[in-house]
């Protein structure tokens, strides 16, 4: 579908258009009464939301990030599925899945009544795909954008045998100083420590940092809070179908060696809402599972 056929058929005045990045690729840009929005069809990848209530975006896009055929980018709400993290037998294949680098199409859009923006999409698979996971699904992504935002992930069992995913919204947050961040809601939980080699600990007290963090908290649907004195905010991450939380910052040293991240890393946090480790879900034939999350803010 071209321009503008898909202008035609799912523009909405000015509230939804599509247009095209320089990079080829294709941006759906939102405008509401409510927030405004950029989202593309490559990886399904939302790459920034504020909404109207903030002057400050709270899905955060890198200033170094450029849009790129076939590459994510470090920046917004990348979609990781059918794997998290390197493939469990073939770590050859890319991290996280394809699903955020291969191309999804629209399947529908709408203007709510409260001035909120509903977008559909499917991810588009093929012989490619298929080479990297043998199984008969459809994936759809449905984003409803206004004040708050909700994002549900549906996996859909088409085949006659029985498959494992592992999956996340990998959020990249806006945040003033990540030194004086915190993130509330995980006391208390088991987690897998990234940095020392997936050593399993359990959460004492409310997260702050102090150097890279990449913990994987498992076994958990708890919502969590990212407190932010620096913008005078809370961001709260609420989930549903994910038992495992994800939370992320590469520190000063990981960070320069991230060609879209590098001296911008203090501004961000990523808290990913996941199914990932021994939390990974099955899908029987003809069911499906869905992977939900809402974020919202208010002030600190």
């Amino acid at each position: 579908m071209n321009m503008e056929e898909l202008n035609t058929r799912f523009g909405i005045g000015k509230q939804l258009k599509f247009v095209e990045d320089p990079s080829g690729l294709v941006v759906a840009e939102i405008e509401n009464p409510l927030a405004s929005a950029r989202l593309t069809l490559q990886g399904a990848h939302l790459l920034a939301w504020r909404p109207r209530s903030t002057s400050v975006p709270v899905v955060w896009y890198s200033e170094k990030a450029r849009l790129i055929q076939g590459r994510p980018a470090h920046s917004g709400a990348p979609v990781c599925w059918p794997w998290f993290g390197v493939h469990p037998n073939d770590p050859g294949l890319p991290a996280h899945g394809f699903a955020r680098n291969h191309p999804w199409e629209v399947i529908g859009a709408s203007a709510e009544e409260d001035g909120a923006t509903r977008l559909t999409l499917r991810l588009l698979q093929g012989a490619d795909t298929h080479a990297q996971w043998p199984h008969s699904s459809l994936l759809t992504l449905d984003v409803l954008l206004g004040e708050t935002l909700r994002m549900t992930l549906t996996t859909t069992n088409t085949g006659d045998e029985e498959f494992v995913i592992g999956e996340a919204f990998h959020t990249y947050f806006q945040v003033a100083d990540i030194a004086k961040v915190k993130v509330v809601g995980l006391e208390g939980c088991a987690y897998l420590d990234k940095v020392e080699n997936f050593v399993r600990r359990q959460q004492e007290g409310v997260i702050d940092f102090t150097g890279e963090t990449d913990r994987v908290y498992v076994d958990t649907e708890a919502e969590c809070v990212i407190e932010d004195p620096g913008l005078r905010r809370r961001i709260r991450i609420a989930k549903s179908g994910s038992a495992t939380t994800v939370v992320w910052t590469p520190w000063q040293e990981k960070a320069a060696g991230i060609d879209d991240v590098g001296d911008q890393w203090p501004r961000m946090l990523c808290v990913e809402s996941a199914n990932a480790a021994h939390n990974m879900v099955k899908v029987a034939p003809r069911s499906t599972h869905a992977l939900t999350v809402e974020y919202r803010t208010e002030h600190l």
